[in-house]
């Protein structure tokens, strides 16, 4: 087993280059940190949600709870730090996936009490 010694950088494509990795991130505003997180929970949601092209071959609503609910909490604790420009599509984009949730689902929640509720209140269609 041969080992990269620490001053020069490994030749391997499998291994990962984290020196230009942390670079790159660093030059990232948090902003476009922040919406890309969100609009990556919104995706997975989405499929979870049987929202895509393949339908329910991906459905799992216990997942798709789960990834509205983080997705709600991040647009509730960056609502301060993210302008309105970025943040409204974004809370729209949770709306839609909130009833698109409670339309899925065979058993309603209780009013409020539906995925993302907690930090966004009662949604209404």
């Amino acid at each position: 087993m041969s080992e990269t010694p620490q001053n020069e950088t490994p030749t391997d494509p499998e291994t990962p280059d984290f020196e230009a990795m942390t670079r790159d991130i660093a030059e990232v505003p948090a902003v476009e940190v922040i919406v890309t997180v969100a609009v990556n929970l919104m995706s997975a949601a989405a499929v979870k949600l049987g929202l895509t092209e393949e339908g329910d071959a991906h459905k799992d609503l216990d997942e798709a709870r789960k990834l509205i609910h983080a997705l709600a909490g991040l647009l509730d604790a960056s609502t301060t730090e993210i302008s309105s420009f970025h943040a409204a599509p974004l809370r729209d984009g949770l709306k839609s996936l909130q009833l698109a949730f409670r339309e899925a689902s065979l058993v309603p929640d209780e009013p409020g009490q539906g995925p993302g509720e907690k930090y966004t209140g009662r949604v209404f269609g």
